[in-house]
């Protein structure tokens, strides 16, 4: 190696923000390796790269002893003199053993120590850049398939969508453009491995938040989300400002809002509903766009009765149970759903004969 090696090394730090003192250490200790590996194993020996001239010389390490047991470790006091005057029985003696033809030697290593510690900074570096957006919106383009998990180019680096993360409903052809939230940045030893995931209900969050400037700038909060990938989402709105109208607010002018919401969810039904501290007041929110008649609730059990009108029942139910199970979900209270009819069904089974006597109603119950 060289001057103009050193050079590299410098421009290396510069560019790929590898230190070059990093890359100088590792090049020492893998030229040590190097140095034993093809002209003795057993020897002690240290590595030194000159900074201004790049020059690579080989230090072995010997303890001064009266009679030497083993040559590669040990040596004499009075061959210990010839090298260093002063030397006394317990010194180490440093004294260099450079081949010859070492330099080639010493190039090829470097050169693989550099590449491996470029390769390292550069995963380094990513893994650091997506670990701070673990829980974000990233676009990305479908690479290919692999087995039943799709690869997404995110540019510098890719993401793995895992089959429990994709939506069934949806088509993921090589070439096309998505946009995915990273669920979670691990480091392995192959570079940082980035889970993203389609279902997730902060990817509908995250997405209001760029289409709503009143969530993003906390005037309008998001309190809940319950969401069946693919098909229908409910999210729980507030605003902490009595003058805006959070429901208003997130569905836009002309519905422009959570449109654009929907088509990035490939036509998911979204029901934006408003939040309160009300649980009764809530939980007939949840079940929107059914209308709900009355609420009455079992605080100690955390369930409730609902109560709509009897064209509105399968309204509130919803397709297979679906609007009953999501209202469930994002208020967190277990929900039975009655029609008027029912209710007043069960009212009339329950209801005294309160015109018979106390003789008419014991021939009655006999």
């Amino acid at each position: 190696m060289n001057q103009e090696f050193m050079q590299a090394l410098e421009q290396i730090e510069k560019e790929k923000g590898v230190g070059k003192e990093i890359l100088k250490e590792a090049i020492e200790a893998a030229l040590v390796s190097a140095y034993k590996k093809n002209f003795g194993s057993s020897q002690n020996v240290d590595v030194s790269i000159e900074d201004e001239t790049g020059d690579i010389r080989v230090y072995s390490k010997k303890t001064v002893v009266e009679e030497p047991e083993n040559d590669f470790i040990e040596i004499s006091l009075e061959e210990a003199g010839k090298i260093s005057p002063t030397a006394r029985l317990g010194d180490i003696i440093e004294f260099e053993v450079t081949p010859k033809n070492f330099g080639r030697i010493a190039a090829q290593t470097a050169k693989q120590v550099v590449v491996q510690r470029i390769r390292e900074a550069e995963r380094g570096i990513i893994y650091d850049e997506f670990i701070n957006r673990e829980n974000e919106l990233v676009n990305g383009m479908v690479q290919r398939w692999e087995k039943n998990n799709v690869m997404i180019d995110l540019g510098r680096v890719e993401a793995v969508l895992p089959s429990t993360e994709q939506i069934p409903t949806e088509d993921y052809s090589p070439g096309s453009r998505i946009r995915v939230y990273i669920v979670e940045v691990k480091k392995t030893t192959k570079g940082p491995q980035i889970i993203v995931s389609r279902t997730h209900p902060g990817l509908v969050k995250r997405l209001f938040e760029l289409e709503v400037p009143e969530i993003h700038n906390g005037l309008v909060q998001v309190k809940g989300i319950a969401r069946e990938a693919g098909a229908r989402t409910k999210i729980a709105v507030y605003s902490v400002d009595e003058n805006v109208d959070p429901v208003g607010a997130c569905v836009g002018p002309k519905g422009v809002r959570v449109q654009s919401v929907v088509n990035e969810l490939r036509g998911e039904k979204i029901d934006i509903i408003k939040w309160s501290t009300d649980v009764h007041e809530f939980i007939a929110n949840s079940l929107s766009p059914a209308k709900v008649v009355d609420v009455s609730t079992v605080e100690e059990q955390k369930s409730a009765q609902v109560v709509v009108k009897d064209y509105q029942l399968s309204l509130a139910i919803g397709k297979e149970g679906q609007n009953a199970r999501l209202a469930a979900k994002i208020t967190g209270w277990k929900i039975d759903i009655k029609s008027e009819s029912q209710v007043k069904e069960n009212t009339d089974d329950i209801q005294p004969d309160e015109d018979l006597d106390d003789d008419e109603m014991m021939e009655k119950d006999e």
